[in-house]
């Protein structure tokens, strides 16, 4: 049985994969201080420990879910999954899922308490999406949902705790405040919601034969590449309006000078979905899009505005 070192927990937890959600955690702060000029370090710390450690549950979750109801035994179950590949230790890991949410749940009402019960709701609604995309029945992951629901949460939802944390003196729940916050947050949604598309049209025929039917399965390939490539333009026009409607400063339009690279990282993609081959340039495009308009909104934070 394998020792769970340092390579194989940070492959079972995803841990490159954490990027996508301490970007919107990090915009989130920025866009409090731009629009609120406020921040709250204490409950803002514990807020990102808990959302990284839950965020490690999921993805342990989700390795965990898939092997014990893959169908697919004699390949994916014992060669792909990591849990049957690295042969770890079953109750070894079921103690860490347990540290990885316990931590997390105690931590996040130690925030909720502190700053109030909105983050609490907000809180229990990503713990709900969390737990149930790789669990129950119809797990959502196996859904045409699965899409959405990772979007949404770790594009959005992380955003806007980020954002309420900092500025709970003075943030209003209405819709104007929202519909900002959104707008903001949804070039993250998207290329979120694009990392989770592309990993699904990779594995289409493997999920398929486990039982996994996602949007893929329903829209076929040509249509996900379609719906890939027009989030793509989406994520950069958004960003440009947001700064028109001074939202965001004007150093995010820098990103434009991103589009290039994204093109030539887009191309091999479109071109052959294969995981182990191109995967990693729909990978690539979220991480580098996130950090850059992370990096510029700090950037114009140090600016007159």
């Amino acid at each position: 049985m394998q020792t769970l070192t340092f390579p194989i927990l940070a492959e079972l937890v995803e841990l490159k994969a954490k990027a996508a959600s301490i970007f919107p955690f990090a915009l989130g702060a920025a866009y409090a201080l731009y629009t609120y000029h406020q921040i709250s370090p204490l409950p803002l710390i514990l807020y990102f420990i808990a959302m990284f450690l839950f965020n490690c549950f999921v993805d342990t979750w989700d390795n965990w879910n898939d092997y014990h109801h893959a169908l697919d035994t004699a390949d994916y179950q014992r060669n792909t999954n990591i849990i049957g590949r690295e042969s770890l230790s079953i109750p070894q890991i079921r103690v860490l899922l347990i540290f990885l949410f316990g931590t997390s749940l105690i931590l996040g009402l130690i925030t909720a308490a502190l700053v109030g019960w909105p983050v609490f709701l907000l809180g229990l609604l990503c713990y709900l999406v969390g737990i149930f995309y790789s669990w129950g029945p119809k797990p959502l992951s196996s859904l045409p949902v699965g899409e959405i629901a990772s979007g949404l949460t770790m594009g959005y939802l992380i955003f806007l705790m980020s954002v309420y944390i900092n500025a709970h003196t003075t943030f209003s729940w209405n819709a104007s405040t929202l519909g900002k916050t959104f707008l903001v947050a949804l070039p993250s949604v998207l290329l979120i919601s694009n990392l989770m598309l592309a990993n699904n049209t990779c594995d289409l025929d493997e999920d398929e034969a486990n039982a996994r039917f996602t949007i893929v399965h329903y829209i076929g390939r040509p249509s996900a590449l379609t719906w890939w490539l027009s989030a793509l333009i989406a994520a950069f026009t958004l960003t440009c309006l947001a700064v028109a409607l001074h939202l965001l400063p004007a150093t995010c339009l820098a990103i434009l000078l991103l589009i290039p690279w994204t093109v030539h990282q887009a191309r091999p993609y479109l071109k052959k979905q294969v995981k182990r081959e191109t995967f990693r340039h729909s990978v690539n495009i979220l991480m580098f899009f996130q950090f850059a308009l992370t990096l510029l909104f700090y950037i114009g934070l140090l600016l007159p505005h």
